[in-house]
């Protein structure tokens, strides 16, 4: 028979299982990830595609990963970005052949956060020529708009970044 006891608190009755080691653990103990916790990552390693964690699991494995991503998305906020419209700005910047492009996003600014969120993934402090695109979807009686983008990754000296 399994042991239902939990691994961190040895309650008797754990009805949740951790997703990496398989151990039983209690709800008061377990840590649970939402789907959006890391949504902008396109790839998600099997360490961080569970939901429920015991508290070793969580500890060694997915805080770690889970602060560097917010650490991501705060870098991403804080990013340079250059519109196509930009050109004259952005003449003597090294360019890279990365290019990012999303597609299917709710709105403006998360099609720009999810663009930045590559480049800062990549290693690149700026995003250049972006240019974004909406579409109007017809669903029955309901219409939504969608936005997809594009961007070049850029490297920017510290003295020559503006705002």
């Amino acid at each position: 028979m399994k042991n239902t006891s939990c691994c961190s608190c040895l309650s008797p009755k754990a009805p949740l299982a951790c997703g990496l080691c398989e151990e039983s653990v209690c709800k008061s103990c377990a840590q649970f990830l939402d789907e959006s916790s890391f949504a902008f990552i396109k790839k998600k390693p099997d360490v961080i595609s569970h939901t429920t964690y015991c508290p070793n699991c969580f500890d060694n494995n997915v805080a770690a990963e889970l602060q560097k991503y917010n650490e991501d998305i705060e870098k991403a906020r804080n990013i340079a970005v250059f519109d196509k419209a930009q050109a004259k700005e952005t003449r003597n910047f090294k360019r890279f052949n990365e290019t990012y492009s999303v597609r299917e996003c709710p709105d403006r600014e998360e099609t720009l956060l999810r663009l930045a969120f590559q480049a800062v993934r990549s290693g690149f402090n700026a995003i250049i020529e972006v240019e974004i695109s909406s579409k109007k979807v017809r669903e029955s009686s309901r219409q939504r708009t969608i936005y997809s983008g594009l961007a070049q990754a850029a490297m920017l000296n510290e003295g020559k970044r503006f705002k």
